[in-house]
């Protein structure tokens, strides 16, 4: 709290302060938290930095933000990779930074991020929430926007020269797309592989500090341009027989994904 009393007046400009009030935002209590521990002031003073990561440092160009509605429950899905979440990162403030119609999206985090000092706490009160489906039903009965990444660890902790090649997706975002009656929006991220490529996973020192992965990869992300490719949305009805009925869908929303990735990759004429 006075960390946060401290920074606030001294780094978020009228602009961001503006920005964030203007975002709809859902049951925040009388302490400044919502159920799900998103700040306001946190957001805040995160928004300032990340804005100039989105606009000096990864240079991101966003297309396709008309495709994100302004209000109603919403899944973006998209591919997952460089090592640290800057992918859901820029992907969520390319919605909040909308001209027109922006929200706050929620990201989908795993598990183990809570268990890092400082970082769990951090990332709950900027709005990040852990990826349980519980968590993921409740968000969306209240209308709210989430960033999904179905590839989760796999996709985040791949080498480098598995870039852009998708992995396997859970099939968790398509059973809640349908029970809710969500729409899915997928999004293709290009250059986020790029910003902390991985040249190995060293598995015994991940094991010894309790980590999915840990690669060998640069101290600080590489300012590799970034571009998010966002699709139009795609609707699945609640009447899938089996597993393999929802498979088939799935893979539907990784081909739209890839031909996003595709078409980021061809826009971009050069990595940095």
């Amino acid at each position: 709290m006075r960390t946060r009393q401290f920074l606030k007046p001294r780094t978020v400009g009228r602009d961001v302060d503006q920005l964030v009030d203007a975002l709809p935002k859902h049951n925040i209590g009388t302490q400044g938290y919502d159920p799900w521990g998103l700040n306001p002031d946190t957001a805040k003073i995160t928004f300032t930095a990340v804005r100039w990561l989105y606009q000096n440092y990864f240079r991101v160009q966003a297309k396709g933000l008309e495709h994100i509605p302004g209000e109603g429950r919403l899944l973006i899905v998209g591919n997952h990779s460089g090592q640290l979440p800057m992918d859901g990162v820029m992907v969520s403030f390319a919605v909040a930074n909308k001209s027109e119609n922006a929200r706050l999206p929620r990201s989908m985090i795993e598990r183990w991020f809570p268990s890092v000092p400082f970082l769990g706490n951090w990332m709950n009160s900027v709005g990040g929430v852990i990826g349980d489906p519980k968590n993921c039903g409740k968000m969306l009965e209240r209308e709210e926007s989430i960033v999904v990444f179905p590839e989760g660890i796999r996709g985040s902790g791949k080498p480098y020269r598995l870039r852009y090649q998708l992995q396997r997706f859970g099939h968790g975002f398509m059973h809640l797309a349908m029970e809710h009656n969500a729409p899915i929006v997928p999004v293709g991220v290009v250059g986020c592989e790029e910003t902390m490529p991985s040249l190995v996973n060293i598995k015994p020192l991940a094991r010894m500090l309790g980590m999915p992965y840990f690669p060998l990869a640069p101290l600080v992300p590489l300012p590799a341009r970034v571009f998010l490719n966002f699709g139009k949305p795609m609707h699945f009805a609640n009447d899938a027989r089996n597993e393999r009925d929802v498979e088939w869908r799935v893979e539907e929303v990784k081909d739209a994904i890839r031909d996003l990735i595709d078409a980021g990759i061809a826009q971009r004429k050069s990595i940095f």
